[in-house]
């Protein structure tokens, strides 16, 4: 990583407030997120791509804006003429540090569910690398191990902006105990 691309990640790295952990540990609202991420979109267009109630939508839309993580685009004028507010993603729940840790189970499970209704709504060919593995580490070497593939993401992220002429690709990265 340049040196560059080293400060802007750690100034960027940070806590999360108690109403970001909140905002994000709901699935739907990590998938708002993430559409409003690749463009700007009306509670409408949300709610028809993700094929949810508008009334619902709005509930969630309106969380992540309390929680600071998406915000109100510039009004514009819709194909019939009528006014549209649209919503964008302000790009900060990635440099989150751990927002979900101090979570119950449950909501630490939400990017999870996310992932999943993704990955099902993208079809199996869309699949393009899987690497699975089981380790044997000890806390220490999983928060090393952590930190070495965050740094390594980190600095992506922090350029993706040079890269929107490619596809969009999505992942995650989970470390869980095996049952026994």
């Amino acid at each position: 990583m340049d040196d560059q691309v080293a400060a802007r990640v750690a100034d960027r790295r940070r806590e999360a407030t108690a109403r970001e952990a909140k905002a994000l540990g709901h699935p739907l609202r990590l998938r708002i997120l993430r559409l409003c991420g690749e463009r700007e979109l009306t509670n409408k267009e949300i709610a028809d791509r993700l094929g949810k109630d508008p009334g619902t939508v709005l509930y969630h839309v309106r969380q992540l804006a309390e929680a600071g993580l998406l915000e109100q685009a510039p009004v514009r004028t819709g194909t019939s003429g009528a006014l549209e507010k649209p919503y964008r993603s302000v790009g900060k729940s990635w440099w989150l540090d751990g927002p979900l840790n101090g979570e119950d189970a449950d909501t630490r499970f939400g990017p999870i569910e996310a992932f999943q209704d993704e990955l099902r709504e993208a079809g199996p060919g869309s699949v393009r690398v899987v690497e699975r593995f089981a380790l044997h580490l000890s806390p220490e070497e999983v928060t090393e191990l952590d930190n070495r593939i965050l740094d390594i993401l980190d600095e992506y992220v922090a350029t993706d902006q040079q890269r929107l002429d490619r596809p969009l690709l999505n992942g995650i990265f989970l470390l869980h105990r095996l049952a026994e």
